[in-house]
């Protein structure tokens, strides 16, 4: 009796191994750049006769980076959609954006993504000068994994516990910083500002009456950045002024778009205010500001102004 029921056993075990639903099919993307449609939120990967797409928000992809371990995921479902396909020719970017994409070549298996979770770890792309060694954020990195994804096929499901999309890029456009030389002492505070357009960079300091002395310095007037001594720099939705900043009750025009302001200094290293006077007339200074290597951060992303930026020159009597 028992070894019939071996016999059985391992008949049963044949069968099962043979059963055509657990066929495993491989799928790999890895090395192909990601692109994006340009009139619909849809990120595709081409690879011969097979296309790899999402179909996801825009809004997902955050101008931010992520912190390390703490990527964002967002649900497969019916607005975050995954799809393999393979085709009986050559594919491209004209047989998933357009409106009404190619009808050829011939789409011969489709594999919609039921259930899973898509994860997406940012990183800024930067551009350095090697001169000041400054530097400013031209893009960002998309690394994207998918965890537990189950592919529907036309044999049956196929489950993948880490399915490797790759990255996609996006690029953005540098901050202008097309500031004057010359900054002015707010009117209604001693907040001193230099404005360009819908751009302002404001520098906020506790003791401005020490910082901006009318005495003429032989070494500079340090400080560092800091809760009490702060610098911001601000981008607007329109043109911006110091008639802003004075009003009784905040404008609701224009909106602010983006909003950086610098970390904490560090004694003889980083984030250094440095004022240095001299005379123009016997009444009149001229204050000469720079800031040492500063950094400025939004959320998770940052950026250096370099070694040695000089923030303006300002005149008091």
């Amino acid at each position: 009796m028992k070894r019939i029921l071996c016999i059985l056993s391992l008949l049963f075990f044949i069968t099962a191994c043979d059963d055509g639903n657990l066929t495993v099919d491989v799928i790999d993307f890895t090395e192909v750049t990601a692109q994006k449609c340009s009139d619909k939120d849809v990120i595709y990967k081409v690879k011969d006769a097979e296309m790899l797409f999402i179909e996801i928000p825009a809004s997902t992809f955050e101008e931010n980076e992520t912190l390390v371990g703490a990527p964002i995921e967002v649900s497969i479902n019916a607005t975050n959609k995954v799809t393999y396909r393979k085709y009986d020719g050559s594919v491209s970017s004209s047989n998933i954006c357009p409106t009404i994409p190619d009808a050829t070549p011939n789409l011969v298996e489709q594999w919609n993504a039921t259930s899973g979770i898509i994860q997406i770890t940012s990183t800024a792309i930067k551009s350095t000068n090697a001169t000041d060694n400054s530097t400013r954020i031209i893009g960002y990195t998309y690394n994207i994994v998918f965890k537990n994804i189950t592919f529907q096929k036309p044999t049956g499901p196929q489950v993948y516990e880490t399915f490797i999309f790759g990255n996609y890029a996006t690029t953005v456009s540098p901050l202008a910083f097309g500031f004057n030389e010359e900054v002015d002492k707010s009117a209604c505070s001693t907040k001193i500002y230099d404005f360009s357009g819908s751009e302002v960079f404001t520098l906020d300091v506790a003791d401005y009456a020490t910082l901006f002395a009318n005495e003429v310095t032989t070494t500079p007037r340090t400080a560092l950045i800091s809760s009490t001594n702060k610098l911001s720099y601000r981008l607007y939705s329109g043109t911006i002024t110091n008639d802003y900043y004075c009003a009784t009750t905040i404008p609701t025009t224009p909106t602010l778009l983006q909003q950086w302001n610098a970390i904490d200094g560090i004694e003889a290293t980083s984030g250094i205010i440095e004022v240095s006077t001299t005379t123009l007339t016997t009444t009149t200074y001229q204050h000469t500001i720079r800031l040492k290597k500063v950094t400025l951060k939004k959320e998770n992303s940052s950026f250096s102004l370099g070694d040695d930026y000089l923030f303006g020159t300002l005149i008091t009597n």
